[in-house]
């Protein structure tokens, strides 16, 4: 087929499609590719999605600057550095609850990870001190156990996900729930408009809690709380659903309202295996002391 009749308006683009030129714009777009893409290429020991979060971080230096957004536009032979911060290698003192040759249990601190969040996590988590078996939040305290072989990790976590372990924990709350014990029986789904957060949704996954108010004061109440069932964010979601947020809850109540997250991990039963058969025990830590200075705070 042959087009005739036409002129091009544009004669610096005839001579581009004809082949006598090249533009220069076209030229450079062709040699410049997203950062995090090239960072894949040149450190494949990270995945994408750990790399595009150093270059949040600003653990990404681009011809001598720090980089800002993991889709910036680099050219090939631009000179990048990862500068990633090694890991502590000092880890704090946590109280030891327990330890034989299975499994060692904890007094976890407020503030300390469960797990770490991607391929790299400069600071210690629990399971720098065995293999984890259950999680607390971060800003939760208590009592948890670890595994010291798969064996005995396998032989644990098989006991909660048979709700075979009997977990006890203390919050202190704002205000008061209306009754002074009852079982909180709410279905507990992802919410979708915030989906690091979760919701009572009745097309959410079965949610049981039994509460006892242990003390009142100063408007606030410090409860005995115990989960039948292990969903994220179980005890939070529940108490704001009843109006009786958790103190210090940085996403469902008010973070101001107390110096730390208000829950502890107070009691866990658990079977542990040990030289002369299975045993069964319960795991105690106390309530940290902001508890009763949270209470006694007018």
């Amino acid at each position: 087929m042959i087009i005739t009749g036409k002129k091009f308006s544009k004669p610096e683009l005839s001579r581009v499609i004809n082949g006598d030129r090249v533009l220069e714009d076209a030229a450079e777009t062709e040699e410049k590719f997203r950062l995090d893409h090239l960072l894949v290429e040149q450190h494949p020991e990270y995945n994408r999605s750990s790399l595009q979060n150093f270059i949040k971080s600003g653990f990404v230096v681009v011809d001598g600057n720090v980089a800002k957004k993991p889709n910036e536009k680099v050219a090939k032979d631009a000179k990048i550095e990862l500068h990633v911060p090694p890991r502590a290698k000092t880890l704090p003192d946590i109280p030891v609850i327990y330890e034989d040759d299975y499994v060692i249990v904890l007094n976890k601190p407020s503030g300390l990870l469960s797990m770490a969040k991607g391929e790299y996590c400069p600071e210690p988590t629990l399971e720098d001190y065995g293999l984890l078996v259950h999680r607390l939040d971060r800003d939760t305290s208590g009592v948890v156990i670890l595994a010291k072989d798969k064996e005995t990790q396998k032989m644990l976590r098989k006991q909660f996900q048979d709700r075979k372990t009997h977990k006890t924990y203390l919050a202190v709350v704002d205000g008061a729930p209306k009754l002074p014990a009852a079982l909180i029986d709410l279905p507990i789904a992802r919410n979708l408009k915030r989906p690091t957060t979760f919701e009572v949704n009745q097309n959410g996954k079965p949610s049981q809690t039994y509460y006892q108010v242990l003390e009142s004061k100063n408007g606030k109440s410090l409860l005995e709380l115990k989960p039948t069932t292990g969903r994220t964010h179980q005890l939070r979601v529940h108490l704001r659903y009843l109006n009786a947020p958790i103190l210090g809850d940085p996403v469902y109540g008010d973070e101001k309202s107390a110096p730390r997250l208000m829950l502890h991990a107070r009691d866990l039963e658990i079977t542990i295996p040990s030289s002369t058969g299975n045993i069964r025990k319960t795991f105690h830590a106390d309530a940290p002391e902001e508890f009763e200075d949270v209470l006694r705070r007018p």
